[in-house]
């Protein structure tokens, strides 16, 4: 996963904006207002807070670079998110091995919070998906061209952020509001901050290319483990990327609920400790780039638990011509995007009968 001046920053798309939330930006912001709370009380200045919480996050413009070609916005109350986990190699990341090409998507979940802000849906997007790449602008403004048949996380690693936002509007019709990413190095600042994430494994993983080693049983894990265990890929169900993606959606359900149970009494350094962490930790888009805006993100999403967010892959089947590759079922991935842009459920139905990885249950 990767770890500008603020100022007056264009808004695409036209009407009132869909309020939004992102799991990992809604932990920050609830972490940053209990710390700035209990700082407060304690006597703390809180104009001290906003301004080393402020000067950690960096934004990018997703909304300069894709312009107003994308999806309309619906306006109906509900908000979409693109949340990245980024494998680059660069700087604390280098332990992890040498970058290939370029950074790409390691870990890519749409998180759809539904109209009431009660619940959520996520819907998971392997990275071996096999994708038709729509042309679009780097960072630099430099024209991307389009490609047929392109593993998904290649998005990101030629056009970066903008490339892969429009590419699941491409494939999803949904408009993306918000974008988070985040890096290895933040991920495991996060989880040591918070003092590990509790998990129970049903069989035993031993996996020698994360590095994981774990007898089935209850484990309180660090975040060099944490990240080992959402890394998993060979050593669990059938060897694939979905597999991993099954222990990463377990993983981020077990710390929903472990952040969501800290609370106000925590003590204020532990709670700053984590809002530093968390703001450090991930990069969003321009309109969730400062604490004020982090903080009203987070209002109205308190009422989410982790038994409310429905985790879900987007239906896919094993490519006839390349078995490491998976292509979108695509009868059914139109009703998972269909339900979506309908601020509904996804049903049952789409995705019974697909490829999942065969390791659901093995981390609870």
């Amino acid at each position: 996963m990767t770890e500008q001046h603020r100022g007056t920053r264009p808004r695409g798309g036209t009407g009132r904006r869909r309020k939004p939330p992102a799991r990992r930006r809604r932990r920050a912001a609830i972490l940053l207002s209990g710390a700035a709370t209990a700082l407060v009380l304690a006597g703390a200045g809180l104009g001290y807070v906003y301004l080393r919480l402020d000067g950690n996050l960096q934004g990018v413009d997703i909304n300069a670079q894709l312009g107003a070609d994308r999806p309309k916005n619906l306006d109906n109350g509900s908000t979409d998110i693109l949340v990245l986990g980024s494998d680059s190699r660069s700087g604390d990341n280098g332990t992890y091995g040498r970058d290939e090409g370029g950074a790409r998507s390691d870990t890519a979940m749409v998180v759809h919070v539904h109209e009431g802000h009660k619940k959520a849906s996520v819907v998971s997007i392997p990275r071996d998906t096999l994708v038709d790449r729509p042309a679009c602008t780097d960072a630099r403004g430099a024209e991307v061209p389009a490609e047929t048949r392109a593993m998904f996380n290649t998005a990101y690693q030629v056009g970066g952020p903008a490339c892969a936002v429009k590419t699941v509007e491409a494939m999803s019709g949904i408009r993306m509001d918000h974008y988070i990413e985040v890096d290895f190095t933040g991920f495991k600042k996060i989880v040591d901050t918070l003092g590990g994430v509790e998990i129970t494994t049903t069989k035993a993983i031993e996996d020698p290319k994360s590095g994981l080693h774990l007898a089935p049983g209850t484990h309180t894990l660090d975040g060099e483990r944490s990240l080992a265990l959402v890394r998993t890929r060979k050593s669990v169900g059938d060897g694939s990327d979905l597999g991993r993606i099954q222990l990463q959606q377990a993983f981020v359900k077990a710390l929903v609920a472990q952040v969501k149970d800290l609370g106000i009494g925590t003590s204020p350094k532990k709670l700053l400790d984590l809002a530093d962490a968390a703001t450090k930790a991930v990069t969003p888009d321009s309109e969730l780039d400062s604490v004020q805006e982090l903080m009203g993100f987070a209002q109205g999403l308190t009422g989410i638990s982790a038994g409310n967010v429905r985790m879900v892959t987007l239906p896919v089947e094993y490519d006839a011509a390349d078995p490491n590759r998976v292509v979108p079922v695509e009868a059914k991935a139109r009703q998972v995007w269909t339900a979506l842009k309908a601020d509904r459920d996804v049903p049952a139905a789409a995705t019974a009968d697909t490829a999942t990885g065969r390791a659901d249950g093995i981390v609870r």
